[in-house]
C-alpha cells in the first residue's frame, strides 16, 4: 500500500504521458511545445477525443458544434440567481453545470466543453454589476471567452495567449480531478456527473485552486528587493511557496516554459516587457535559488501555476476565476478520460486496509 496511491498504476491511458524526471509532457502523441506552437483549443479538443466519442469529430465539425452549444447553453445563465452569484466563482458554475442533463455521448461533451466557457464570463459580469453578453457561435472557443469577458473584440495575441493556456492545461494524466471523473465515469453515471466530480476536486488548493494564491504572494511581496527576505520568512515559517515543486516532476514543469513563452508574447505585443512581468522573473529567481540553499535534497523548480497567474492576469481575469479557466481547459482531458474508462467497462473499486479497533464482545 502507498499513502496517496503514489506510483501506484490504475489505469492504462491513450491521453497523456507525463514524465517526471525528464520534464516533458506529450499528449496522444504530440508533445507539449508542439502542440502549443500549432494549435488551438478546438484542435486539441479533436486530438483528445478521436476515437472515442460514438461518431467520428474532426476539428471543423468540432468547432461548429461548440458554437451552436454555446448559444444555447446561454439561457442557462437566467439560474444565476442572487445566492448562487454570492458564491465564489467556481462554485457558481458547478452549480450552473449541475443543471445539465447527464449522458454519455457526444451532445452532452459539447455541451459540457462550451458551458464553462458561457458561465464563467457571465458569472463574472453579473457579479459585477453588468449585463451578460450572449455567445457568438461563429467565433472560436477562445475569441467568444474573451468577447463575452470584456464585450469588445478580442485582439489575436490574447486568443493566442488564451488558447495557448487551454491547450497546454488540457490533459495531465491521472491527477486528482482525472482521476475522480474516471471514478464517476466507471459507474455509468454519466459525463455531467463526471465533470462535476471532477471540478470539486480541482478547486482543492493543492490542486486546481493554487494559481490564485501566485498573485497574492506577487502582491505582498511588491517590490524585487523584497523578493528575498520576503521567501525566507515564507520558508521558515513553513509555508508552500506558491507556484513551485511538483509531485510528479523532478525538474522544470514543461507547462511552466509554455506559459512563459505565451505571457512574454502577448507583453512583447503591447510595446515590450511590463513590470510585472519583470517583477516576477526577478520573484521567481530569488525562489529557486532560496530553495536550492534550503532544500538541496529535494527538487522543487517552477510549476505550472506561477506562469498560469501572469497569463490569467495579462488577460485580465480575476485571481478568484482562475480555478475556472484551469477546468475550461482541463474539460476536454477529463471527457476523454471518462470516455476512455468507458471503453474499459471496469467499476473503479480498490480496497482498504483496516487499522481500527479489533471487535469487542457484547458486555
Amino acid at each position: 500500500m502507498k499513502n496517496g496511491l503514489e506510483d501506484v498504476v490504475a489505469a492504462e491511458t491513450q491521453l497523456s504521458d507525463v514524465d517526471g524526471e525528464a520534464g516533458r509532457l506529450i499528449i496522444r502523441g504530440v508533445s507539449l511545445d508542439d502542440l502549443v506552437a500549432d494549435s488551438s483549443y478546438e484542435r486539441t479538443a479533436t486530438l483528445l477525443l478521436d476515437g472515442l466519442m460514438p461518431e467520428a469529430l474532426d476539428e471543423a465539425s468540432l468547432t461548429r458544434r461548440l458554437g451552436e452549444a454555446r448559444a444555447d447553453i446561454f439561457r442557462h445563465v437566467e439560474a444565476a440567481d442572487a445566492t448562487i452569484l454570492a458564491l465564489p466563482p467556481v462554485d457558481a458554475m458547478r452549480a450552473l453545470l449541475a443543471r445539465l442533463p447527464d449522458g454519455e455521448g457526444s451532445d452532452v461533451a459539447i455541451r459540457l466543453m462550451a458551458a464553462s466557457a458561457v458561465f464563467l464570463p457571465a458569472i463574472l459580469r453579473l457579479q459585477q454589476g453588468r449585463t451578460p453578453i450572449a455567445p457568438d457561435q461563429e467565433l472560436s472557443q477562445s475569441a467568444d471567452i474573451m468577447r463575452m469577458l470584456n464585450g469588445t473584440p478580442p485582439s489575436g495575441e490574447q486568443i493566442s495567449a488564451l488558447d495557448a493556456y487551454l491547450v497546454t492545461i488540457s490533459d495531465h494524466g491521472l491527477n486528482a480531478s482525472t482521476f475522480a471523473s474516471r471514478v464517476i465515469a466507471s459507474t455509468q453515471a454519466g459525463l455531467t456527473s463526471s465533470v462535476l466530480a471532477a471540478i470539486s476536486a480541482l478547486k482543492g488548493p493543492l490542486h486546481g485552486g493554487a494559481p490564485g494564491p501566485v498573485i497574492e504572494m506577487l502582491d505582498e511581496i511588491g517590490a524585487p528587493e523584497n523578493a528575498r527576505p520576503w521567501l525566507e520568512k515564507a520558508l521558515a515559517r513553513g509555508d508552500r511557496l506558491m507556484g513551485f515543486g511538483h509531485r510528479i516532476y523532478r525538474v522544470r514543469d514543461p507547462r511552466a516554459d509554455a506559459l512563459k513563452a505565451a505571457v512574454r508574447k502577448l507583453a512583447a505585443a503591447s510595446g515590450g516587457l511590463p513590470g510585472r512581468l519583470v517583477f516576477a522573473e526577478a520573484v521567481e529567481r530569488a525562489a529557486l535559488e532560496i530553495l536550492r540553499e534550503h532544500k538541496p535534497d529535494r527538487a522543487l523548480d517552477t510549476n505550472v501555476e506561477f506562469y498560469t497567474a501572469l497569463l490569467l492576469e495579462a488577460l485580465g481575469l480575476p485571481p478568484a476565476s482562475f480555478t475556472c479557466v484551469f477546468a475550461m481547459g482541463r474539460v476536454a482531458g477529463w471527457l476523454a478520460h471518462a470516455r476512455e474508462q468507458l471503453a474499459g467497462g471496469k467499476l473503479i473499486r480498490p480496497q482498504s486496509v483496516y487499522v481500527g479497533p479489533e471487535a469487542r464482545a457484547a458486555a
